[in-house]
């Protein structure tokens, strides 16, 4: 199951009322635009956050399907209700992306039972908005973008490898950190930033447009000694 999503210190997320995407597209196969930009990052973090739902088995593993993304095959959500939470969340967040508002998402996993934060999986967010050149276009072939996500998601699907066993039903929250002048919807709320006491951290890879840099790590609860 999922929670509303929520608004940290000054941070910010919930879901909204569905929207029409607006079509981003990359100029060249050599070359990447802002609003490209904005759809390479909001995509990587819909299929991250697809991903980890798997992977740490949040949801039931009957309820994706498979698809082909960066040269990989991946797993996305069946459940609508999952789908529609995410597509609002995402298409929110792509808004505070273009505006450079955004300084990381992260994904809580928490005990249903204990109600204890379990993971964190953060995602930090670096904007250079002075690396759009004057004809709008950001120096960076979209291959090489490509190729470091994949590596990304690779290490996502590693994880069951060295996190502990989650081994009771979990729930998760998303939590968008954003600047503090930034303009919140009604519907966002405040939240406990979710931090996970006597924790072990994994820096993960990261990866740039140029303009967007996002470095990821995952954080959990230590064995106690």
């Amino acid at each position: 199951t999922f929670k509303e999503v929520c608004r940290p210190l000054s941070a910010a997320a919930l879901p909204l009322s569905p929207r029409k995407t607006m079509a981003s597209t990359i100029e060249t196969k050599s070359s990447i635009t802002l609003k490209g930009s904005v759809q390479i990052v909001s995509e990587f973090f819909e299929y991250s956050i697809n991903s980890i739902l798997y992977q740490r088995g949040i949801y039931p593993p009957e309820s994706f399907k498979r698809v082909s993304k960066y040269g990989l095959a991946m797993l996305m959500t069946t459940d609508q209700g999952l789908s529609t939470y995410l597509s609002n969340v995402l298409q929110q967040l792509k808004e505070w992306l273009e505006r450079g508002n955004v300084q990381k998402l992260v994904v809580a996993v928490s005990g249903q039972n204990s109600n204890e934060t379990l993971e964190r999986w953060v995602f930090e967010v670096q904007t250079d908005r002075s690396a759009v050149g004057s004809d709008g276009v950001i120096d960076k072939p979209e291959k090489e973008v490509m190729s470091e996500i994949q590596a990304i998601i690779r290490q996502i699907t590693a994880s069951v490898t060295f996190l502990p066993l989650l081994d009771e039903p979990c729930t998760f929250d998303l939590l968008v950190y954003t600047d503090d002048d930034v303009e919140v919807p009604k519907a966002w709320e405040e939240s406990d930033p979710k931090y996970i006491t006597h924790s072990d951290e994994v820096k993960l890879r990261s990866f740039t447009t140029k303009v967007h840099r996002v470095d990821a790590s995952v954080t959990y609860k230590a064995d106690p000694a």
